[in-house]
């Protein structure tokens, strides 16, 4: 069991290799020309470049022979299943909340607000926000795979309903809300959510894969960037009443 779970990593190797040496490359010319950190730092540095490394070897095989298959298994199974167009939905609300919470880029970006606005906006009102954002952008996912729905019918009018709200918010949560959108859709969303998206397409009579299975990520990168524009909203009529 644990030789599989190693097969085929060289080719991981390689792809992880090719993606760190320009990094690597671009902080030496920096380091020399520029930067000229103190020898301590360095070794602090390249310790977390090893680290990293590390990481993503094991998080991108994990996810070749994990989090993929199982997903997919997940998402055939529920679309299997009969009267799945209340279930899924409920599910797939649910999925986008756990994932959203145990998305490491997410966590750094509310971190990050938290400090730059002095903890004005916490990480834990953020990372709400964030949570149902996506949770409902996968709901809606899992409603237009089994309705048969075309994505533009989500997208157009949601971006619409997002280019209204920048009008209305407080201007900090406008750059905060569109950096979000892409955050939100990290490597939980990815390689978890899309497989289970795909696995039920699979599986429901009508649907195609590549159609109905894919488009789950633009909804996840749109959702978040309203709730975080609402969330302005409210912070805005917040100020007004203590005024």
């Amino acid at each position: 069991m644990i030789t599989a779970l190693f097969e085929d990593i060289d080719h991981v190797l390689i792809e992880v290799t090719m993606a760190v040496i320009p990094l690597l490359i671009f902080f030496f010319v920096f380091q020399f020309f520029f930067l000229k950190l103190e020898k301590e730092k360095i070794k602090n540095i390249v310790i977390g470049i090893i680290f990293t490394f590390a990481g993503l070897v094991l998080f991108l095989q994990g996810v070749e022979v994990g989090f993929f298959p199982a997903g997919e298994a997940i998402g055939e199974s529920l679309g299997a299943r009969e009267n799945t167009m209340l279930l899924l939905p409920v599910l797939g609300f649910l999925f986008g909340l756990v994932a959203t919470f145990a998305e490491p880029a997410i966590r750094i970006l509310n971190y990050e607000v938290e400090k730059v606005t002095a903890g004005s906006i916490s990480k834990n009102v953020m990372l709400i926000t964030l949570s149902l954002g996506v949770g409902v952008s996968i709901a809606l996912s899992m409603f237009r795979i089994l309705a048969g729905i075309p994505l533009w019918w989500f997208i157009i009018p949601g971006y619409a309903l997002a280019i209204i709200l920048i009008f209305f918010s407080k201007d900090r949560f406008i750059s905060i809300a569109f950096d979000a959108g892409g955050v939100a859709t990290g490597p939980m969303t990815v390689t978890f959510i899309m497989a289970i998206a795909v696995g039920v397409a699979t599986v429901t009579e009508g649907r195609d894969p590549l159609v109905d299975g894919f488009g789950m990520i633009a909804l996840v990168a749109l959702t978040p960037i309203i709730s975080v524009l609402i969330l302005g909203l409210i912070y805005k009529q917040k100020e007004r009443m203590e005024q």
